[in-house]
């Protein structure tokens, strides 16, 4: 069934003749805002970094009990008392932080505010548009745990389904060497920053805080304290 709606191009030049006409009847100029790109890079590497603090910590956490308790499932709770553990605080975590900020950047607005004197309408939009560049605390918080517990679930899914105590302990460490290195790649390219070196240091930083962590509580867990 033929429809009468405009083309895409056509649709184009009928919203520009629509914004031609409302600034000449107005006398203001309409300007269209661009997608903030660095905004989305910004929320995207901060939840890299997330996923990539919760993989590592909650790794360590399960090869260091993995080191004294060849049980599964002392692993795997632990892992997820890790995953829950780490989640929360780093919501609060960044709850708090945001908030903070939030705090600071409404105090300067308002100061801004009884400085400039007498708003007029151009202010009053600028003002608009300040308060939705504001930073949200509970999106903050919420992204943050999202981020901390979608990396720590790598390793506890490698580890779900194994008996074998070698097997098992081998499976996570290939499953986070390799979360490490699609994580320290994302992180290079959101952060503009050479990939190869991004991804040795991230999967060398996993590689030692795994390693430290088995090593020493096996060495605790041999002396008997």
């Amino acid at each position: 069934m033929a429809t009468n709606q405009p083309s895409f191009p056509d649709a184009a030049k009928f919203a520009n003749h629509v914004v031609n006409d409302v600034e000449q009847q107005t006398g203001h100029r309409l300007e269209v805002k661009d997608f903030d790109y660095s905004k989305r890079s910004q929320w995207l590497r901060a939840a890299v970094l997330g996923a990539n603090d919760g993989l590592v910590s909650t790794a360590a956490l399960m090869m260091g009990v993995g080191a004294v308790k060849q049980d599964i499932k002392v692993m795997i709770l632990t892992g997820f008392a890790g995953l829950v553990a780490g989640a929360c605080s780093m919501a609060i975590g960044e709850f708090v932080s945001v908030y903070s900020q939030l705090d600071i950047e409404v105090a300067q607005m308002k100061r801004d505010k009884m400085r400039g004197g007498v708003i007029g309408e151009g202010r009053e939009l600028e003002d608009e548009g300040e308060k939705e560049s504001l930073p949200n605390p509970v999106q903050a918080a919420a992204a943050s745990a999202l981020a901390f517990s979608v990396g720590a679930m790598v390793p506890l899914l490698a580890a779900s389904f194994i008996r074998g105590y070698k097997v098992r302990l081998g499976v996570v460490v290939a499953a986070v060497s390799i979360a490490l290195v699609v994580f320290g790649w994302l992180g290079a390219v959101l952060g503009k920053a050479p990939a190869v070196r991004s991804m040795v240091r991230v999967l060398v930083g996993g590689w030692l805080a795994m390693a430290l962590t088995f090593g020493l509580t096996k060495l605790i867990g041999s002396s008997g304290l």
